[in-house]
């Protein structure tokens, strides 16, 4: 019988901004030195993942397409504000659903910038438009350019079961496209709870070695492992004094070195996110410049302290 006073995992927790549930000084990040800012391209996708943070789907609007003008507007403001970012990533949704990805991303290379693109490498990256531009792309700018792709795990089922049958296949194909156009391509996968770090990555080494895809599976910047973002799960709230007892560093943590704008649906403007994985909490919404965003990031979400914090994970290259 279910016990009917059983409370939701993390109950009273990630209330006040400052404190946490019993009192003590909630951790902050400040934005020490910048060294990637995301654009989120869309919520749209070709897909709808049966676990996916930002409710991806082919119907999902509420982030809409941004444009290369806007693009260029933030790419002004990292100038102005001398912001030292390297980086310029591309999220989604499905990037390659928004028909400006080639002009957005020639944008940011012809800046000097690294661009990186998170990509499902299914139909909307395989349209033989998208196809001239990243060839093109990567016949000026080389290794400038890289495209993520997520695959979520080293076997067709796990992968399908979370993505939809024949998904798998799907994104192979497109790998293979990308090693044959010679562009440099990483992976994004899942940590599974049932599976050791050590033996995912040995499944994706076998897969890449079958496949003939120059990925190191050992490498945690070719092959990055998420875990599970599951906000039922029960966290413990992260403390100043957490940084000493974890043996972690304020700065290493995601929002201390990156920034997302997105473009929320009928907005006037973009706005400037503290992180990637938190796009529809009014709390993490910083303002629409990049001066605005540059104020610190209260820890109070279950993600910062599972994701981030705990598990250790970024989504920068």
């Amino acid at each position: 019988m279910k016990d009917l006073d059983m409370k939701p995992a993390n109950a009273g927790k990630f209330q006040d901004p400052f404190v946490t549930a019993d009192g003590q000084r909630r951790a902050s990040v400040s934005l020490g030195r910048p060294e990637t800012l995301w654009f989120n391209t869309g919520t749209q996708c070709n897909i709808e993942c049966e676990n996916c943070y930002i409710l991806s789907s082919p119907t999902n609007d509420a982030l809409v397409y941004i444009t290369t003008p806007e693009v260029i507007g933030y790419l002004d403001q990292l100038t102005e504000r001398g912001w030292p970012v390297h980086e310029i990533g591309f999220t989604g949704g499905e990037p390659f659903m928004n028909p400006q990805m080639i002009d957005m991303a020639r944008a940011a290379l012809s800046r000097g910038y690294e661009v990186l693109i998170l990509t499902n490498a299914m139909r909307p990256m395989m349209r033989k438009g998208v196809q001239q531009g990243l060839i093109a792309l990567h016949a000026e700018f080389g290794a400038k350019l890289t495209l993520r792709v997520s695959l979520d795990h080293h076997s067709r089922e796990v992968h399908d079961a979370e993505r939809g049958t024949g998904s798998f296949d799907k994104t192979l194909t497109g790998m293979a496209w990308l090693r044959d156009a010679g562009i440099r391509t990483t992976v994004a996968g899942r940590a599974q709870f049932d599976e050791s770090e050590s033996a995912a990555r040995t499944g994706f080494a076998e897969l890449f070695r079958e496949q003939g895809f120059a990925i190191d599976a050992q490498s945690p910047a070719e092959l990055v492992l998420f875990p599970e973002m599951d906000e039922g799960v029960e966290v413990p709230e992260i403390t100043t004094a957490c940084w000493g007892i974890l043996g972690k560093r304020p700065q290493d943590i995601m929002c201390a070195s990156s920034r997302m704008v997105v473009k929320r649906k009928g907005a006037e403007h973009p706005a400037v996110l503290a992180c990637t994985l938190l796009p529809y909490v009014p709390e993490f919404e910083l303002g629409a410049t990049l001066a605005e965003a540059e104020r610190d990031v209260q820890l109070n979400h279950p993600h910062c302290a599972k994701f981030c914090v705990l598990g250790g994970a970024s989504c920068s290259a």
